[in-house]
């Protein structure tokens, strides 16, 4: 007896999902927006189409105002997905209740068929289906059935779809995700695509699966490069910015002049140099790139006075501010993708506020060279 009781608990238990990875003041965000969203959807369209309208279309709402809130970047909470299931939804349900009536018989498949020409159309969202049922079912219980319906339905759908997205924004929540752009303007993808996963390996993973995944692609090569990050991260231990930085930190003033910056940066044989201001404050970082992309091709004497007033300007008009940096405490794993992303050759390494070194490109890969040996 005490045996089935513990096959059975254990059965029951195995019904629960895993726990959600949210974090509780996620759960808080998501509720405040759902109400924010929600509520001022219904409001404009209790205002524009009545009382009877919105209370009809409040239910399918609030769902697909979950989704945009929750998965923001998932396959099924879309623009495309929100306003092209809702657009099937009205077409099914006004077809099938014209014909068929409003039944529930009719409302179901109004559903089953508003599901089936999702997919070809590459907007599967469930809240569409839920409309369709309620367009079936207050067919004749609304004073302005059939088509007329499609004008509120639509009008709310992007009132509620610009709600969300402001809010998620607001909030700080992206809804693009893709992979950096190229900053070297070439064909090549850029350069933590070049290895590793393709988009041919991840559309055969979504393939494998056999079934709908509500995961897009760049959602699946952030999941993977973040579990081989972390796995890298493991594997090479503590290895963190402050044991690969330089410490004797090169670097010049908002008023050094052009012309020494560029003789600083020949004679020391480094591409860039941290901006410091009387206070150490990190101000900018400037960089032989910045400098030489400044020289107009002037000819004759019109070049060469451009040159004697661009050379002797202060450095603070061409540095790059505010500058990207870490703290000493980062792992190296993390700095690849961060230099990789943004295409910088170096990354001031800072500590309550003031510089305590550079990790420069050649810095990364010796420490990546060793790690290499080390596992060799």
């Amino acid at each position: 007896m005490l045996q089935r009781i513990f096959l059975m608990s254990a059965r029951i238990a195995g019904w629960m999902p895993q726990a959600i990875t949210t974090r509780p003041m996620e759960w808080l965000r998501l509720s405040t927006g759902l109400v924010l969203a929600l509520g001022v959807s219904a409001w404009l369209c209790q205002l524009l189409f009545g009382h009877d309208i919105a209370v009809a279309l409040i239910g399918p709402l609030a769902a697909s105002a979950i989704l945009l809130l929750a998965v923001p970047s998932g396959a099924l909470a879309q623009p495309w997905s929100l306003l092209g299931s809702y657009l099937v939804a009205i077409m099914v349900a006004s077809l099938l209740a014209s014909v068929f009536g409003a039944t529930i018989e009719t409302a179901c498949l109004a559903a089953g068929l508003s599901l089936l020409l999702m997919f070809p159309l590459r907007c599967l969202h469930p809240p569409g289906g839920a409309m369709a049922i309620v367009l079936v079912l207050t067919w004749n219980s609304i004073d302005a059935p059939g088509w007329t319906l499609g004008v509120p339905v639509m009008s709310i759908a992007v009132c509620l779809l610009v709600c969300a997205r402001a809010f998620n924004r607001l909030t700080g929540v992206k809804h693009d995700k893709g992979a950096a752009a190229n900053t070297h303007h070439t064909r090549d993808p850029v350069a933590e695509r070049r290895v590793g996963i393709t988009d041919d390996d991840l559309d055969s993973a979504l393939d494998e699966f056999g079934e709908f995944v509500d995961i897009t692609r760049e959602d699946l090569e952030q999941i993977v490069r973040n579990t081989e990050r972390s796995a890298l991260r493991r594997q090479m231990r503590g290895t963190r910015a402050a044991q690969v930085m330089s410490r004797d930190v090169r670097s010049v003033t908002p008023d050094t002049s052009v012309l020494q910056t560029l003789q600083m940066l020949r004679h020391h044989h480094v591409k860039t140099f941290p901006v410091i201001d009387q206070d150490g404050t990190l101000v900018g970082i400037v960089s032989l790139g910045d400098l030489m992309g400044q020289v107009d091709a002037s000819p004759g004497r019109l070049f060469a006075a451009r040159m004697q007033i661009w050379r002797d300007q202060p450095v603070s008009k061409w540095m790059t501010s505010p500058v990207i940096s870490a703290d000493s405490h980062m792992h190296i794993v993390d700095m690849i993708p961060l230099m990789s992303r943004h295409g910088l050759h170096s990354l001031p390494i800072m500590d309550n506020g003031k510089l305590v070194g550079l990790v420069t490109q050649t810095d990364l890969i010796a420490a990546l060279h060793q790690d290499l040996l080390m596992h060799l």
